[in-house]
């Protein structure tokens, strides 16, 4: 009997609907192993879950095996095939599982009439979570695209079924909280700060973690009785709102929403929430209060934890609360949570940005620095963000009216309206100045030379600024933002997804993947070999992928398979040496052999190029230039790494200085060594788009600029405001100073302004 269609296996949907209907742990991994079996045929499917403490498998579902061996059956870690396969992180297949090596044989559970053995780990990351197992009485029954589909299967089970452990084991690890500071008003009216992402928002103050934000979870304890038929119904309403919201937010941000609401649900359907919620409101108490009473229980459980997976459900389980009391009432701004709001936060995550965006949150007030991907976040979402220090944070009070000018990282309190008035005559200025129609399709210097102008693209929500804009190209994108988001690895399937729908939406135009770029201030919670002393120095970026060459190759598979028939290239991050660019190449072409004997279609033309951000690429940037297809010039990190500043560091920011002469210098010799080879010389990064050194870079020689693409109107008419000799002028005498302050001034003495429109 056949197999039946393996895209109902990896189908998500169905995945997602076993936490939808309402199923405690027990129920949810006995659904999933009924499930897997039924679509593979297989005559048994269990699932081992894995203790770290005890560094032991424990059986916790299974559909074929005795009922009784559940919670029996036990392996150490390296124990029997299955124990092998956690252990080694592989999947392992035995046509005849006697005969394995490994093969161990438990009594009494009727395992050793079946032949056929596949187990498969349930990773997040690199952390064991558990296995997934098949049996079959027929030998040699499960095949090479079996075990495919298992560890896709395995990919998507992993964060249901830690978001379930979470919530147990976090009320096991709670410990007494921190009494809340009280908050100081501030009583300055204009609070500066640092821009993170530009535009402006106007709303009141909420901050997260504070006690007028858990009250307002409780609007008046003496309210309207309510009963027990009227909470259920708000639960209903709730998990539909949730599940409408979950489904919106996916379609419009399909590389990084996937499944960024399920711990809300898992939360609102797990018995010891929704059930004792319910049974106080039975014993007499009032349904707010009792709303309020378990949810700040919850959160005191979870932000006191010492495990930062479960703090990060603070938020979720606040949003519930909120969700639930408005349902609950009757109130209609429960679509909309956070509208007219700006939240004030100690520190944010990605998904929390994503969810908050969802719930229309006009902007963010943070106070642990700014990250780099939840700045980059928040300008693709259009959402305002300013750093301020944690005392002028605190001094700004919950329901206090402001107006942020995130672009100068400006905050006005209780703004006049003179302040609004002059704010709606400078958006009219910017409008005109980023005004999409003005740009040209082509850009040329005031002599006709060419300049090619393309986009930086973080999620797939930017290629439509990227047309609107008339982008020649993808310069960069930024791979990691899907990594980033979700709990775990995604699969070479669900990159593959990504990636095509970036290479479609440019119809023919160069696209230019960067791999995988995480360390510094760009972790992956769910990796856990992060704790580094210096993580900017550390495992990042082309580091991590040789390392992690699995993970690595899904990505470039993915990447190949994209580029099937359009114009793409491959670009590799933190190349130190020509060494690094070898070894990524030849796992490149590894790949390539691989799709090739499966008949997979992918781009046989692909260009392989380097990111040259690091002192030691520019000292053999001719030796690199000899090698790649082409080379792309990463300002931010180049200049970080050539001043050893910190650009995330307030008391060392003032550092980071792009018209350094060593930073001007080096990147006039990364371009001398490009074209002296005949190599494409790109730069993206915030120095392409600095309108002070736009006409240095067309003066060295640089004629493709990746930006963050509504900046396009204003590069352009500075590119045309130039011949290329009065450029290359510009660049020589800059290239000339040996200190910063003779820089500074002949930038000052040019006056170095973009032309106005018209």
């Amino acid at each position: 009997m056949k197999k039946r269609n393996i895209d109902l296996v990896c189908d998500i949907a169905e995945l997602i609907s076993l936490a939808e209907v309402g199923k405690n742990r027990k129920e949810l991994l006995q659904s999933a192993v009924a499930s897997v079996a039924k679509h593979m045929r297989a005559d048994v499917c269990s699932i081992y879950i894995y203790g770290e403490d005890e560094r032991e498998l424990t059986l916790r579902a299974t559909q074929g095996l005795a009922k009784e061996a559940v919670g029996e059956v036990k392996l150490k870690l390296g124990e029997g095939i299955t124990g092998s396969a956690v252990r080694d992180l592989r999947p392992v297949c035995a046509g005849q599982a006697s005969q394995n090596t490994s093969y161990k044989h438990f009594p009494g559970i009727e395992e050793e009439k079946y032949k056929a053995f596949l187990a498969v780990p349930i990773l997040r990351g690199l952390r064991r979570i558990g296995a997934l197992v098949v049996q079959a009485k027929e030998a040699d029954y499960f095949t090479p695209n079996d075990i495919k589909v298992l560890r896709a299967i395995a990919a998507q089970l992993a964060t249901m079924i830690e978001n379930v452990q979470l919530l147990g084991e976090a009320r096991e690890k709670a410990e007494i909280p921190e009494v809340a500071p009280v908050k100081k008003v501030a009583k300055e009216s204009i609070i500066r700060g640092r821009s993170a992402s530009p535009g402006t928002a106007r709303g009141r103050a909420l901050t997260l973690g504070s006690e007028q934000h858990d009250s307002c979870l409780l609007p008046d304890p003496a309210a309207e009785p309510h009963s027990p038929q009227d909470f259920e119904k708000a639960v209903e309403k709730t998990a539909k709102q949730i599940d409408k919201l979950q489904r919106q937010t996916g379609e419009e941000l399909a590389d990084v929403a996937v499944l960024i609401f399920s711990a809300h649900l898992l939360i609102l359907e797990d018995e010891q929430f929704a059930g004792r919620i319910a049974g106080l409101i039975q014993s007499g108490t009032p349904a707010v209060k009792a709303i309020s009473l378990v949810v700040n229980e919850h959160v005191e459980v979870f932000s006191s934890s010492k495990m930062p997976l479960i703090r990060e459900k603070v938020l979720d389980v606040k949003d519930l609360g909120n969700r639930l009391t408005r349902n609950l009432l009757d109130q209609k701004a429960s679509e909309c949570d956070y509208r007219g709001q700006v939240i004030i936060a100690h520190e944010l995550l990605p998904s929390d940005i994503l969810k908050l965006a969802a719930e229309n949150v006009e902007g963010f007030i943070v106070s642990s620095g700014v990250t780099s991907h939840n700045a980059i976040i928040c300008r693709s979402l259009g959402i305002p963000m300013v750093a301020v220090s944690r005392d002028l944070a605190d001094g700004i009070a919950n329901g206090e009216e402001l107006f942020m000018d995130a672009g100068q990282g400006i905050i006005y309190l209780r703004p006049s309206d003179e302040v609004y008035e002059k704010y709606h005559e400078l958006d009219d200025a910017w409008k005109a100045l980023h005004n999409a129609s003005a740009v040209k399709s082509k850009t040329l210097t005031k002599c006709g030379a060419r300049v090619q102008i393309h986009a930086n693209i973080n999620l797939l929500s930017d290629l439509k600024p990227a047309r609107k804009f008339k982008a020649e190209g993808v310069g960069l994108y930024r791979s990691e933002f899907p990594f980033i988001v979700r709990n775990d690895f995604p699969t070479e399937e669900e990159q593959f997804v990504i990636y095509k729908k970036l290479v479609d939406q440019m119809k023919g135009k160069p696209v230019t993947f960067r791999t995988l770029d995480i360390g510094g201030d760009k972790m992956l919670s769910y990796y856990s070999n992060v704790n580094e002393a210096n993580p900017f120095l550390g495992m990042r970026a082309i580091r991590f992928s040789l390392q992690n060459k699995d993970i690595f190759c899904q990505q470039l598979r993915a990447f190949l398979r994209a580029g099937a028939g359009g114009n793409t290239r491959i670009m590799f991050p933190l190349i130190a040496s020509v060494d690094d660019f070898e070894e990524a190449r030849a796992i490149v072409h590894e790949c390539m052999a691989g799709l090739e004997a499966e008949g997979i279609p992918f781009n046989h033309e692909t260009q392989l190029g380097v990111m040259m951000e690091l002192p030691a690429a520019v000292e053999v940037a001719d030796d690199l230039a000899q090698e790649a297809d082409f080379l792309s010039i990463g300002s931010n990190d180049l200049i970080q790494y050539m001043l050893a500043v910190d650009r995330t560091n307030e008391q060392v920011s003032n550092l980071y200085l792009a018209h350094h002469p060593a930073v001007l210098r080096a990147v006039n010799r990364i371009v001398v060594a490009a074209l002296s080879h005949g190599k494409d010389i790109s730069i993206c990064g915030d120095l392409s788009a600095d309108l002070r050194m736009v006409p240095f870079l067309v003066g060295i020689g640089l004629k493709k600029f990746s930006i963050d693409i509504i900046h396009a109107p204003t590069i352009q008419r500075l590119v045309q405001a130039y011949t290329l000799e009065e450029a290359k002028e510009i660049a020589g005498k800059m290239l000339g100073f040996g200190r910063i302050s003779e820089v500074e001034a002949f930038i000052r003495a040019r006056k170095l302004d973009v032309p106005q429109p018209g």
